[in-house]
């Protein structure tokens, strides 16, 4: 996994993988056209079609001569309702239905939830949301005997999404499913996973216990309990999504924009990777082309400064999953040639300086860079969250991140500004040898972790370019 050519764009590309895109032709095409992480839904398909498309990313990885990442998306508790009579119910509006806490129900007028313990929360008042927001029903009759009323007209079926908007669900994250999804996904070398529905800490800390270590965490954002407890799940995560499919069933539309500002800018003060998801591209899953509003939602979260955007629909079952994928580069490389990108950057940097040693030192690095005119900061550390404090300064100077391990390289395909090379082993001017592999000439500014258990030590300085230039550093 050596590349000949450093890749443009400073925030990353998650594409999702699905029946449409993952086949080995068609992940090669994703992988040309900039795709950085791909995503296994495990929401959707069998392990032995996740396993063939992670299979296939390697094949493309080799190809490409460049590191790619997989992440293992698990699906999480989606509360849906049961089975109807005939698989469907009519709804008219203004209408009254009971609800039951089963699994099916042959009662008229009734709508069966498999989940006794979303029925016995209800309260009078509460706006019931199913399939994707699509229906909305209002609580009239709580207790023992619950009944709603239809906002809507419409036609509800088996199996569709259920949830009461603004309130936590008194149900764990990671359900028996997530379970074995996990294991099959850190037992086929999955390199970063993501958990959906996290309300609390512990849902992380659950999570990460199974994990130990195998991989970085990536919590997704979408419920209001997660929204209230906003920076102690960030601080717990080792990454975190914006994932606005699901905010949007919770909260009215126009708060979902002032949600993901509130969000991105915590994460990079955090210094967590922050990826921006869900319908950023939406009309491609049809269409050759986004539009404009799509394009300018793409660009509002590069302007932001997000490690990464994904792409979900677009490229899983779209008609054009590697033009989708083009064009998304294209709207990222744009924005970030804006004259004021850097000045928008800044806004979402967080409320504090540095919060910790290494943020001193990866701001040091990056202003040596600057100081001396380096072309990139060449970068040695082992730790995810070491390289991801290094991310988090947004510098001018792109990071070449050296390792000799391909699962370090593969998790630093996710963090903005980052480029993964490996390295040569035993290679004294090893910067140099980085540079070599992005296609770079130049100065180049270096830092490396040199410490250990027992001290806090890192080598940082400038190293001459080919040309032989003396460095002073006056």
């Amino acid at each position: 996994m050596t590349g000949k050519t450093l890749i443009g764009e400073n925030a990353k590309i998650v594409a999702t993988l699905g029946p449409g895109s993952r086949s080995p032709k068609e992940v090669l095409a994703l992988a040309y056209a900039g795709v950085d992480v791909f995503r296994l839904n495990f929401s959707h398909g069998e392990h032995s079609a996740h396993k063939a498309a992670l299979d296939a990313v390697r094949a493309a990885e080799k190809e490409t001569g460049r590191p790619l990442a997989t992440l293992g998306d698990l699906q999480g508790p989606k509360v849906r309702v049961g089975s109807l009579p005939g698989g469907e119910l009519r709804l008219r509006y203004q209408k009254e239905y009971a609800v039951v806490a089963a699994e099916t129900t042959d009662a008229d007028d009734t709508i069966p939830v498999p989940h006794a313990e979303i029925v016995e929360i209800l309260e009078e008042g509460d706006v019931i949301l199913v399939d994707d927001g699509k229906l909305m029903f209002t609580v009239t009759q709580a207790g023992d005997a619950p009944r709603v009323r239809a906002e809507v007209p419409g036609k509800l079926t088996d199996k569709k999404g259920f949830t009461v908007r603004g309130k936590a669900l008194p149900v764990r994250a990671l359900t028996e499913k997530d379970r074995a999804d996990l294991d099959f996904a850190m037992e086929i070398g999955v390199d970063l996973v993501a958990l959906s529905f996290v309300q609390t800490v512990e849902d992380i800390e659950e999570v990460k216990a199974i994990i130990k270590g195998r991989a970085p965490l990536v919590a997704k954002l979408e419920k209001p309990a997660a929204i209230d407890n906003l920076e102690p799940i960030v601080a717990a995560a080792d990454a975190v999504m914006v994932a606005r499919g699901d905010l949007g069933v919770e909260y009215a539309p126009e708060d979902v924009p002032v949600i993901q500002r509130r969000i991105v800018r915590c994460a990079r003060g955090l210094g967590r990777p922050v990826i921006v998801a869900t319908q950023m591209l939406e009309s491609m899953i049809e269409n050759a082309a986004p539009t404009r509003a799509e394009a300018s939602d793409v660009a509002t979260a590069i302007y932001q400064g997000a490690d990464a955007v994904m792409l979900s629909g677009e490229t899983a079952v779209g008609r054009h999953p590697a033009t989708t994928v083009a064009i998304m580069s294209r709207i990222i490389r744009a924005t970030e040639s804006a004259e004021d990108y850097r000045r928008s950057l800044e806004q979402f940097s967080g409320d504090q300086p540095a919060q910790t040693a290494i943020d001193v030192v990866a701001e040091t690095s990056q202003g040596m860079a600057e100081a001396e005119g380096a072309t990139a900061l060449a970068l040695r550390t082992g730790a995810f969250d070491r390289l991801a404090r290094f991310a988090r300064v947004r510098g001018k100077a792109p990071i070449l991140y050296g390792s000799l391990d391909d699962q370090r390289l593969r998790t630093a395909c996710l963090l903005w500004g980052v480029h993964p090379q490996r390295l040569n082993a035993g290679a004294v001017y090893w910067y140099r040898d980085l540079m070599d592999a992005a296609g770079l000439e130049g100065r180049v500014a270096y830092a490396r972790w040199a410490g250990d258990e027992e001290r806090f030590a890192w080598e940082i300085g400038v190293g001459k370019g080919r040309n032989g230039a003396l460095i002073t550093g006056v």
